[in-house]
């Protein structure tokens, strides 16, 4: 399976959906990155006027790169869309994101947004949430001992870090611990849990957001409108 032309027939297909004058959250990661191309191209050649609401530093000089205008959540007074990434899609459209350490801005782009669109390669679809590890965005502060609560109650946890051994840092400078979960039984239930636990800043559990979901194929797209059991 060629995985980039998937992604980029996501991306492309995504881009139909942004109209003149709408603000739109702009999600992080290698499927954005063909709607980020597409996008700029519509600007250029239609002269197609948005707003963008990047959620990630990489999407936003990429963004601006491309002659979209870029303002911040804090900046603006509504998003109508937010088109992003997922790194795993169950079938009850419930998702995982947070592989590339952006979660809690794309979470909170996505909870101000009138309607969420994720756009995914066909790899990115299964039966359940979970053999995609779970990110959870943590205070340095503590970090240890969250890790060893999150160890005993059997989640499995590992410190995502660097080609030099050190930690991920967030945008927040915050640390990533990953839940090695294998397979998520109840995520709703998880979900409370883990918004319990001190020291977690943002979990990455999307459940109940995304109204659309078009999954990327080699030669066509799939949409699908989120419909949860």
């Amino acid at each position: 399976m060629d995985k980039e032309l998937m992604k980029k027939m996501a991306g492309q297909e995504a881009v139909k959906y942004i109209e003149d004058g709408m603000t739109v959250g702009l999600g992080t990661g290698s499927t954005v990155k063909y709607l980020l191309d597409a996008l700029g191209q519509r600007v250029a050649e239609e002269g197609l006027r948005i707003i963008g609401v990047p959620t990630s530093n990489r999407s936003a000089k990429r963004a601006r790169d491309l002659g979209i205008d870029v303002k911040s959540i804090d900046d603006v007074d509504h998003i109508d869309l937010t088109i992003d990434g997922a790194d795993q899609i169950d079938e009850n459209f419930q998702g995982i994101k947070g592989g590339g350490v952006a979660h809690l801005r794309e979470k909170i782009v996505a909870i101000n947004s009138d309607r969420n669109i994720w756009i995914v390669d066909a790899t990115k679809m299964a039966k359940n949430l979970g053999s995609f590890p779970l990110p959870l965005e943590v205070t340095p502060y503590g970090s240890s001992h969250l890790f060893n609560r999150l160890d005993e109650m059997g989640y499995h946890p590992t410190f995502r870090t660097n080609a030099k051994g050190g930690h991920v840092l967030t945008h927040a400078d915050n640390y990533i611990i990953d839940l090695n979960l294998g397979y998520i039984e109840r995520p709703h239930e998880l979900e409370t849990i883990l918004n319990n636990m001190t020291g977690i800043v943002e979990h990455g559990l999307f459940l109940d957001v995304v109204d659309m979901v078009i999954v990327g194929h080699e030669d066509h797209c799939e949409t699908f409108e989120a419909k949860r059991n």
